[in-house]
């Protein structure tokens, strides 16, 4: 046994992409599509706000994959930022993963997934945190054990929700009638709706840069990561649209807009309430698979933290059986779990997640700054360069507006919850440059 461990490299293309795919689909797109279709109310305006929302979370892909492919390290855009501005961006974007932004997730989609378990078994609100904390152990647990069977759990959800996917809109094309004028006759939306619908389905695009904070536990990530990221992102995108397609095909559009859970509405309309099962059934094994990438990717960012001197020093130390981030997975399991019982994690995470494109922005500043280095040498550069990076800051400029002007009391509160790590940074420091360096395992 090496009294000095690493992480392990196990995670190819195949599962790399997996994680991009089964991340970004979670249980959203079968729940409540309802909030574009509201802005939207027009089946060509809807399918675009998809598209659109698809090829500006492709734009963000691709200017991740350059600076995956700079700097194919544990922590992802942690490391980015660090590399590029200072080490106190990296420390926030961290701190408000860990305290807000990721494990909110975690715990969200946690308490999605033991909702729908409740369709087939009565659990009652006791009863559905419960189970979101005991699915939040298990799948911690099983990336605890080892990334190999971390991701080969999330590749199998992943699998098995786009096959299904792919299944339900053939049962549709199948067994939906034509409707002939299904589209309502509506006033032109306006470009103020417009936006808010492109928000919306940006945010049901979430979770693609996530794949980036597995770089050292990747076969060839300079290659693999924006391999995966690119694929995946497609993917999602042909889902997405596919999904919406089959929606407004089978209902109404005024029914798509008032409906809370427009999957299972459709697979009632076509099969009954076996149609119905048979969807939360999806739902359950889409929402796992998020579960189980977005438990597998936040501790990466801990650990590259520990080892940075910005975290707890422990949580830098891979285990030396499983070559695992160990303590920062449980560590994130602990602290998802208290959001749950607590139910804290709607507030904090609702007022916080906006704050991460203000750091999405800035990786798209980054790829402009680094490229005046003379020792930047990325193995891929970004396609549509400087076009792309441009639209992707002018779209994460118009998120951030549109939600500071919708929700201001909201917003202020969430901006200062990332500014608080500042002092947390400056205090960390202190105290880190007292005990000296910490010892990196990778060396």
């Amino acid at each position: 046994m090496s009294s000095n461990p690493t992480l392990t490299r196990s995670i190819g293309l195949l599962r790399a992409t997996a994680m991009v795919v089964g991340i970004i689909i979670g249980a959203s797109i079968f729940v409540q599509p309802s909030e574009i279709s509201r802005r939207v109310p027009s089946v060509s305006g809807m399918l675009l706000v998809w598209l659109l929302a698809g090829v500006l979370t492709l734009f963000g892909a691709l200017i991740c994959a350059e600076l995956a492919s700079a700097f194919p390290r544990t922590g992802g855009v942690y490391v980015f930022l660090k590399e590029t501005f200072h080490p106190a961006a990296g420390f926030l974007w961290g701190w408000a993963m860990f305290w807000c932004m990721h494990s909110g997730i975690v715990a969200a989609i946690a308490v999605v997934t033991a909702r729908y378990i409740g369709f087939f078994v009565p659990l009652g609100a006791s009863g559905t945190r419960i189970v979101a904390i005991a699915a939040i152990f298990i799948l911690s647990a099983v990336n605890y054990v080892g990334v190999r069977q971390g991701s080969a759990v999330q590749t199998f959800f992943t699998i098995v929700k786009v096959l299904a996917i792919g299944l339900m809109l053939i049962i549709v094309v199948a067994l939906a009638p034509v409707r002939a004028g299904n589209a309502p006759a509506v006033a032109s939306t306006s470009i103020h709706e417009f936006l808010l619908a492109l928000v919306a389905g940006l945010f049901a695009y979430g979770g693609w840069h996530m794949v980036t904070y597995i770089a050292e536990e990747t076969r060839e990530p300079r290659k693999t990561i924006p391999r995966a990221l690119m694929l995946g992102t497609l993917i999602v995108t042909l889902s997405y649209l596919g999904l919406n397609a089959a929606y407004v095909y089978v209902l109404p559009v005024d029914q798509v807009i008032h409906s809370e859970r427009i999957a299972t509405d459709v697979a009632t309309a076509l099969a009954g309430p076996r149609g119905a099962a048979a969807v939360a059934g999806l739902v359950i094994i889409s929402a796992l698979g998020a579960l189980g990438g977005v438990i597998l990717a936040g501790p990466r960012v801990y650990f590259a933290m520990a080892q940075d001197g910005l975290f707890f020093r422990s949580a830098g130390v891979p285990h030396p059986r499983y070559r695992t981030p160990y303590l920062a997975i449980v560590l994130q399991a602990v602290w998802a779990s208290v959001l749950v019982a607590t139910g804290t994690y709607r507030d904090l995470f609702t007022r916080v997640v906006y704050t991460e494109w203000i750091f999405f922005a800035a990786l798209a500043v980054a790829t402009f700054a680094l490229r005046r280095r003379p020792d930047y040498a990325p193995a891929y550069r970004t396609f549509g360069y400087p076009v792309v990076p441009i639209v992707f800051i002018a779209a994460t400029a118009l998120i951030v507006i549109n939600q500071i002007a919708a929700e201001p009391a909201d917003s202020a509160i969430g901006l200062l919850i990332v500014a608080a790590g500042l002092p947390v940074y400056a205090l960390w420091t202190r105290t880190t440059s007292r005990k000296g360096p910490v010892i990196d395992a990778r060396d």
